[in-house]
C-alpha cells in the first residue's frame, strides 16, 4: 500500500484515478481548489468517502506542505484548462499552472521524507501541429498557419515549396514541441519543470501526454473544457454544436478509464524515469463527425451542428496519438473508442443540470478580445 497524492482529485481524470487507487488499496489524499469554472455548484456528489480531500490551492505552500506530508507518489493533475481563455487571462493561466507546479516541487523538495515518484498531466497540445509527411514520404515539421490562411478558409497545412497539402500521420514522443497557446506553453513548462526537479533532486519523474479525453464527469458548465463536453452541454439545451473552421480537422478521443489504467501503471512501472508519454487512443475521428455523431444520439438529428467559418488562435489542424512508447513501457493497451462507447457519457448526460448556456458567454468574449474570427 502507498500514500498517495492527487491535485485535481475532484475533477474529471482525477475523482476517477481516486477511485482506482482506493480500489487497489492504497490511502489516497487529494488537493483540489474547486474551482468555479468547472464546479459551480460547489463540491461534486461523486467524491469518493474513502479518499482524505484537502481544500485549496497548490500555490499555498502550506497547504501544499500538509497535503505532501507522508506520501510517497504524486499525480499533479490540478491545472487551470482552456485554449482561446489562455490567450487573454495569461496571468492567471502562468499562476494556476506554471507558478502551482513550482510551489508543489517546492513542497516536494523540502519534505524530510521525499516523494518517490512525481507523475504531471502533460497535453498533446504541446506539440503544437501534429506530425506530417509530404508526398515523397518525408516528415515534415509543419508550420504555424498564417493569419492570411485562415482567413482565406485556406485550413489544411501546406508544404511551402510545392504548395501540396500535407499528410498528418500518428504523433510520437520525438516530434519537436512547438506550442501555439499559453495553455500548451504552460503545460510544457510544468513537464519541464517536473523533469528538471525530479533529475536534480533523485525522485523520478513520469509526464503523460493526454490527448482528447472524454467520459462522464466532465464539466458540463465549463465553456472550455473537452469539445465533446462542450457539444454535449448544448445539445441537451436544444442548441447547435458550433464547430471551427470546417470541421475536418481530426483529434484523438480516449476515454477516460483508458487515461486511468495508464496513470495506474505509471506509479509502478520501471524504466520509466524522466518519461514522456503520449496517452491516447490512436484512432483518428474528425471534430465534425463527433458534433455529428453527438447531435443523432442526444436530438435525433434534429438539432444540426453549425459550421460559420470561424477560427480560434492557438488551434491546430491535426494530431492524433502514436501510442506505441505507451504500449512498450506501460503494456498500455486502450480498450475504449469513441464510436463504441460515447453512449455511457450520454446516458450521465441526459441526468445532468446545466445552469446555462455558457458558451455563448466564452464565444463573445473570446470574439472581443480577438481570440476568434
Amino acid at each position: 500500500m502507498k500514500k498517495i497524492l492527487v491535485t485535481g482529485g475532484a475533477g474529471f481524470i482525477g475523482s476517477f484515478l481516486i477511485d482506482s487507487l482506493l480500489a487497489l488499496g492504497h490511502q489516497v489524499r487529494s488537493l483540489d481548489s474547486l474551482e468555479p469554472q468547472v464546479h459551480p455548484t460547489g463540491k461534486p456528489d461523486y467524491l469518493n468517502p474513502g479518499c482524505e480531500y484537502l481544500w485549496g490551492d497548490c500555490a499555498d505552500p502550506e497547504l501544499v506542505a500538509r497535503a505532501l506530508a507522508g506520501v510517497e507518489v504524486v499525480y499533479h493533475l490540478a491545472a487551470r484548462v482552456g485554449v482561446a481563455q489562455s490567450m487573454y487571462e495569461l496571468r492567471r493561466y502562468v499562476e494556476k499552472n506554471e507558478l502551482a507546479t513550482a510551489v508543489l516541487l517546492e513542497g516536494i523538495i523540502q519534505q524530510k521524507e521525499r516523494v518517490k515518484r512525481v507523475v504531471v498531466a502533460s497535453s498533446m497540445s504541446i506539440y503544437g501541429e501534429g506530425a506530417y509527411m509530404d508526398r515523397a514520404g518525408n516528415f515534415v515539421l509543419a508550420p504555424i498557419r498564417l493569419e492570411r490562411q485562415l482567413k482565406a478558409k485556406a485550413w489544411e497545412l501546406i508544404e511551402e515549396h510545392t504548395g501540396e497539402a500535407l499528410r498528418p500521420v500518428p504523433t510520437a514522443e520525438t516530434k519537436p514541441l512547438m506550442p501555439t497557446s499559453m495553455y500548451a506553453i504552460g503545460k510544457r513548462s510544468q513537464e519541464e519543470m517536473v523533469h528538471a526537479i525530479g533529475r536534480c533532486y533523485g525522485f523520478e519523474t513520469v509526464a503523460c501526454r493526454f490527448f482528447n479525453a472524454f467520459g462522464t464527469r466532465q464539466s458540463l458548465n465549463n465553456p472550455y473544457t473537452g469539445v465533446a463536453a462542450i457539444f454535449c452541454s448544448r445539445l441537451i439545451q436544444g442548441l447547435p454544436p458550433i464547430v471551427f473552421e470546417d470541421g475536418e480537422q481530426t483529434r484523438d478521443f480516449v476515454h477516460v478509464s483508458d487515461v486511468v489504467a495508464a496513470l495506474v501503471r505509471c506509479m509502478a512501472a520501471e524504466g520509466i524515469a524522466h518519461e514522456s508519454i503520449n496517452i491516447g487512443s490512436g484512432t483518428v475521428i474528425s471534430v465534425k463527425e463527433v458534433a455529428e455523431v453527438l447531435s443523432q444520439a442526444i436530438t435525433g438529428g434534429t438539432v444540426a451542428p453549425q459550421f460559420p467559418g470561424n477560427y480560434r488562435a492557438g488551434d491546430i489542424r491535426h494530431c492524433v496519438a502514436d501510442i506505441t512508447k505507451a504500449r512498450r513501457l506501460l503494456g498500455y493497451a486502450p480498450q475504449y473508442q469513441f464510436k463504441s462507447s460515447f453512449m455511457e457519457m450520454l446516458e450521465w448526460v441526459k441526468r445532468q443540470t446545466v445552469a446555462k448556456d455558457a458558451f455563448t458567454g466564452a464565444l463573445q468574449e473570446a470574439q472581443r478580445h480577438g481570440v476568434i474570427n
